[in-house]
C-alpha cells in the first residue's frame, strides 16, 4: 500500500470544524473595515523578487533567509509574497492610484515565509493588511489604531491585547541614533550573542528587538531613539498619543519597539497578548512614507498594519466562544415520494427565507438514522417528511434543542413558522 501524501511542513489545513470561527471572524473584520470606508484590493501571490529586496531590505531576515524564491522558465526571479505591503503599493503605482488621491485599502490572503514552524507561525499563513495612502497627518495613524480597537471589542478580546507604540523618526534621525547605538553596543560587544553580532554589522536597531533575555537586559541601558527625534517627528508622535488619550484608547510606550522591516518611519506599533506564549504579537504596523519613492513613485504618505489570522484565531479559541450555527433546520425524508417533495419544499423555503441554513438529508437511511444526523448537525429543528405526510399534505416539525415536542402542520404553516423564527434572527 502506497504511503499517503502529507501536507508540506508548515502549511496546514483548516478543517470543517474550524472554518465556522474563521468565517465569523472574517465577516466581522469586513464589516468593521467597511464602516470606516476601506475598500478591498486583491494582488497576485507571486511578485518579482526585486520588489521585496527593494522594499523590505536585503539585510532583513525575511529577504536573507525566509523567502520562497525561484526562477521561472524565462529566467526571471520570482517570489511567493512574504508580506502584502510591497505588492499593494506596487499595484497602486502601476495603476496610477497615488496620483493626487487618497486611498484606504485592505487585502486578505496567504503569505509565505520559510521559517521554523511553531504554534502561531507557519510557512503559509493568512494575513489581513490595511493600508492608507496620501494622508500626512497623525489622524491617519490614529484611525488605524481605532479600527483595531473597535475590532478587538467586536471580537470580545479587547482586554486580552495591549497596544505598544513608538516612533522611529525619519531616516536622517535614525542614522544619527544608529551611530550612538552602535558605539554603545561595541562597548559591550563581549555580551552580544551570534545573532546580535550579525545584526551589529547590518541593522543594529534590530538588536533592540532581540528575544534573548541577556540582550534585553543589555539594551535596557542603551540610548533611546525618541531622544534623537526632531521637532516634526516628535510633534507627530505627541499628537497621536494625545488623540489616543482623548479617545480613551489605552497604550504602552515601548522605546525598544523597532519592527523588522526597513521601510518604517515615524510611527510603529504592535498589539500584543500574554495568552499565546512567545508568539504574542497579534497585529503590527506603522508609517512608511519613504517606501513609495523607493519603489519609483513620487513622494507621498503611507501608513498601514498587518495581522496574522492564525494568531488571532488562536487567541479567540482561548475564549471558548460560541460560533454561529452552520445549520438551523434539517429536513428528513423517507420514501421515494418524500424525497421529491422534500427537495421542492426545501427550495421553496430557501426562496422565502434566503438566509436560513437548511440542510437536506440526501444520503438516505431510516428515520432513526436521519434523526441522529439531524441532531449531530446542530440544527434547532427537524422537518420530517415521510410517505404518510406526503399523502395527507402534512409536514411534521420537531424541536431538537428543547422539550417542545413535535407538531404536525400544513405546508404553508411550516413556512410561516420558520419565517417567524428566522426572519429577524
Amino acid at each position: 500500500m502506497a504511503n499517503t501524501i502529507q501536507a508540506i511542513r508548515g502549511m496546514h489545513d483548516v478543517l470543517p470544524s474550524e472554518t465556522p470561527l474563521w468565517q465569523q471572524t472574517e465577516a466581522i473584520i469586513r464589516d468593521v473595515l467597511s464602516c470606516y470606508g476601506y475598500s478591498e484590493i486583491r494582488m497576485p501571490i507571486i511578485e518579482k523578487t526585486e520588489l521585496f529586496k527593494r522594499s523590505i531590505g536585503e539585510v532583513t531576515d525575511i529577504v536573507e533567509k525566509e523567502m520562497y524564491t525561484f526562477e521561472d522558465r524565462n529566467g526571471d526571479s520570482l517570489t511567493l509574497r512574504p508580506e502584502g505591503t510591497a505588492g499593494c503599493l506596487r499595484a497602486c503605482l502601476e495603476h496610477g492610484l497615488l496620483q493626487n488621491q487618497v486611498h484606504r485599502l485592505w487585502y486578505y490572503g496567504p503569505m509565505y515565509r520559510h521559517e521554523r514552524p511553531q504554534k502561531g507561525r507557519y510557512r503559509q499563513f493568512i494575513q489581513l493588511g490595511v493600508e492608507t495612502y496620501g494622508m500626512s497627518g497623525s489622524d491617519s495613524d490614529v484611525e488605524l489604531l481605532l479600527i483595531m480597537d473597535r475590532l478587538w471589542k467586536r471580537l470580545g478580546i479587547r482586554n486580552k491585547v495591549c497596544l505598544q507604540i513608538n516612533s522611529l523618526g525619519t531616516l536622517t534621525e535614525r542614522l544619527v541614533y544608529r551611530e550612538k547605538l552602535t558605539q554603545y553596543l561595541h562597548q559591550h560587544i563581549e555580551k552580544l550573542d551570534e545573532d546580535s553580532l550579525r545584526r551589529l554589522q547590518t541593522n543594529p536597531l534590530r538588536i533592540l528587538d532581540s528575544k534573548n533575555p541577556a540582550i534585553q537586559d543589555l539594551v535596557a541601558d542603551a540610548p533611546i531613539l525618541i531622544d534623537f527625534l526632531g521637532n516634526d517627528s516628535l510633534a507627530h508622535f505627541k499628537a497621536i498619543l494625545a488623540s489616543l488619550d482623548d479617545l480613551g484608547v489605552s497604550y504602552q510606550l515601548n522605546p525598544r519597539l523597532v519592527r523588522g522591516l526597513d521601510y518604517y518611519s515615524k510611527t510603529v506599533f504592535e498589539w500584543v497578548t500574554d495568552e499565546l506564549g512567545s508568539q504574542g504579537t497579534v497585529c503590527a504596523g506603522g508609517r512608511y512614507d519613504s517606501l513609495i519613492e523607493q519603489l519609483g513613485g513620487k513622494a507621498n504618505f503611507a501608513v498601514g498594519f498587518a495581522m496574522g489570522m492564525e494568531r488571532l484565531l488562536a487567541l479567540l479559541q482561548t475564549l471558548d466562544q460560541t460560533v454561529e450555527k452552520t445549520v438551523n433546520v434539517y429536513l428528513i425524508r423517507v420514501g421515494a415520494q418524500a424525497e421529491c417533495a422534500g427537495l421542492r419544499l426545501a427550495e421553496e423555503i430557501r426562496d422565502v427565507i434566503p438566509h436560513l441554513k437548511l440542510q437536506v438529508g440526501i444520503d438516505g437511511g431510516s428515520f432513526k438514522s436521519q434523526f441522529k444526523k439531524a441532531d449531530k448537525s446542530g440544527a434547532d429543528y427537524a422537518i420530517i417528511l415521510g410517505e404518510d405526510e406526503v399523502s395527507r399534505g402534512e409536514i411534521a416539525i420537531k424541536s431538537l434543542r428543547d422539550e417542545q415536542g413535535q407538531q404536525t402542520l400544513s405546508h404553508q404553516q411550516v413556512i410561516d413558522f420558520l419565517k417567524h423564527i428566522y426572519t429577524n434572527a
